[in-house]
């Protein structure tokens, strides 16, 4: 299953300063706020935004499996983006990820978000994860 979706859009370009950012040039808080909105709008609940290093997440969790849809823009491009799901551990070491079918809705729901919007193109799907 592919978990990975790449696209270009000018719908996220960062509106705040570089001082402002995550880190410079990692872009990604319009995108993430936008996809928890237009996820939640087609009945797929995520948590709000929240951020790390290398970019920003959300968080969806069914029963005990936990899953992040890390957004992010492509290194170097303010209007090349990167979306994927990041199954998160049950166990220490990394050990019992949660399964990828589990997560199959947001999924779903991420690539019809996607499609539907006539501001994103090139829309490429893989199985890479970062």
């Amino acid at each position: 299953m592919d978990t990975c979706v790449d696209f270009s859009s000018n719908l996220f370009k960062p509106y705040l300063s570089e001082e402002a950012q995550v880190n410079p040039e990692c872009y990604g808080a319009e995108l993430a706020w936008w996809l928890s909105r237009e996820l939640a709008a087609r009945g797929v609940e995520t948590s709000y935004p929240n951020y790390e290093d290398w970019g920003w997440f959300v968080e969806y969790i069914v029963d005990d499996n936990e899953y992040w849809l890390c957004c992010g823009n492509v290194e170097g491009e303010n209007n090349r983006w990167r979306v994927y799901l990041d199954r998160k551990a049950k166990k220490l070491f990394g050990r019992n990820k949660a399964p990828v079918e589990v997560a199959a809705p947001l999924l779903e729901a991420l690539s019809v978000v996607l499609s539907e919007s006539p501001d994103i193109q090139d829309i490429q799907w893989s199985s890479e994860s970062a």
